[in-house]
């Protein structure tokens, strides 16, 4: 994703580019979130309160801070994806998505993962189905065979950061299933409750009531919560910018189910988030 800023840099050839582009760009991540509410809330002022929730919300903030990193740029592209993907406009859908897997080698987990949504929610299975492997087999090339290359053949030094598990993907999932006691361990001790409770609390814990999105959250927070890194389990640094996707959309579409029945909520709840 780097090389679309090259042109830009032969007009603005500073480092106050990066920064300037990725607040840009976070910013614009509240138009497919109203899109999105706008459809779901059927309400004009709803959507408004939800897409300044996005842009309040303090993981939200903390990405758009946390110097630069090409990783913030998945999230409004993401979002985008997720709006194209929710109107079965798959073409634009899959423009978005390329885009966002080119900003780091997990982010077509979370792509996978909305393919598992989309298959569910709509009964897509081979549309779905088939996001889902790509997603996965986007991130193995990209983890396996792409990252060693260019590392004169060695494996990513990231997998140090989860040595208590495994020391390759086949041995942290290996524990996974073994071991879970020990995973469970890891991902709920106090870093790891606290780092929760930052990222559902500000959302009221509207995410609860649209599970099937939340699998597309899992890759990033199972990654983020086992690290060794104490870095990734904080929202004040930009691990959470392919986390922030799928817990915007939960809260939106969880809000929707929740106020069903009675509509008249749906302002008064998008005002509490924003506050």
């Amino acid at each position: 994703i780097l090389g679309a800023f090259a042109p830009l840099w032969l007009v603005w050839p500073s480092p106050d580019l990066l920064l300037v582009v990725q607040a840009i760009a976070m910013a614009l991540g509240a138009l497919p979130v109203f899109l999105l509410s706008r459809k779901h809330l059927t309400s004009q002022r709803g959507a408004l309160g939800f897409a300044l929730a996005y842009l309040l919300y303090p993981a939200t903030q903390w990405v758009t801070l946390s110097e630069f990193h090409p990783v913030a740029l998945a999230c409004p592209t993401l979002l985008f994806a997720f709006w194209y993907l929710d109107e079965e406009r798959l073409g634009a859908f899959a423009l978005f998505a390329i885009l966002a897997a080119l900003t780091k080698e997990e982010i077509p987990l979370v792509i996978a993962g909305m393919g598992v949504w989309y298959a569910v929610s709509r009964r897509q299975w081979r549309v779905g189905g088939a996001i889902a492997v790509l997603g996965v087999c986007l991130t193995a090339t990209s983890v396996q065979l792409v990252m060693p290359h260019f590392n004169e053949g060695a494996s990513s030094g990231f997998y140090q950061r989860y040595g208590a598990l495994g020391h390759s993907p086949g041995g942290i999932l290996a524990t996974i299933f073994t071991d879970p006691g020990q995973v469970l361990s890891t991902v709920f001790d106090s870093e790891g409750v606290h780092y929760l409770l930052d990222l559902f609390l500000p959302l009221l814990l509207l995410v609860i009531a649209a599970p099937v999105v939340l699998v597309a959250a899992i890759p990033e927070l199972g990654l983020n919560l086992l690290s060794a890194t104490h870095t990734q389990s904080s929202i004040h640094h930009h691990y959470t910018a392919g986390l922030i996707p799928p817990l915007i959309v939960a809260m939106v579409l969880g809000a929707a189910r929740l106020t069903r029945s009675r509509p008249g909520l749906r302002v008064p709840l998008a005002m509490t988030l924003v506050v």
